[in-house]
């Protein structure tokens, strides 16, 4: 199943049976847009779809360190996502496991490439699956309009914190 999906600057395709790719291209460097995945100050300010608010936010990016976000949305909703990194190679890698509170069905491992070129980053995030039918189900459920809103949200952060450097 190969499947692209399009909208917010994101591409989103299944690969082989258990991966997911998503890319997006930043108008920032690297290093911004790794701090902006890595930085709890930084990840408040964008992480999440439109209503959606980060009221948790712990991260340890070093090689054995652990993260956990938890979310709040519309109406109380409440979602909780965690894991350990396994690897950080700043500012062009980070692979970490990724656990949801809801799921029965294990967890992802999900890598995030960081490509810059003439200070644009190309950003690659693979998540591979325990199974076919868990990514089958992500990519029924809303994960794309979600991760499109948020790396919306994260292109106009990036944007904003290149303007305050510019003109302090």
């Amino acid at each position: 199943m190969t499947s692209p999906h399009s909208g917010h600057g994101l591409r989103v395709v299944a690969s082989g049976d258990t991966d997911l790719v998503l890319t997006r291209a930043f108008a920032a460097p690297a290093p911004l847009v790794f701090a902006a995945l890595t930085q709890p100050e930084l990840l408040r300010r964008w992480h999440g779809a439109r209503g959606w608010r980060l009221t948790v936010c712990e991260v340890d990016p070093r090689p054995g360190g652990a993260w956990r976000f938890v979310s709040t949305g519309p109406a109380g909703a409440e979602m909780e996502i965690y894991g350990l990194f396994r690897e950080v190679v700043p500012p062009v890698r980070l692979i970490q496991t990724e656990i949801h509170r809801d799921w029965a069905d294990g967890e992802a491992l999900v890598t995030t490439v960081m490509d810059e070129t003439d200070g644009r980053t190309a950003m690659t995030v693979t998540a591979r699956y325990s199974s076919s039918e868990i990514r089958d189900a992500v990519v029924r459920s809303p994960m794309e309009r979600g991760a499109g809103e948020g790396y919306d949200r994260l292109a106009a952060l990036l944007a904003t914190l290149i303007h305050e450097r510019h003109h302090p």
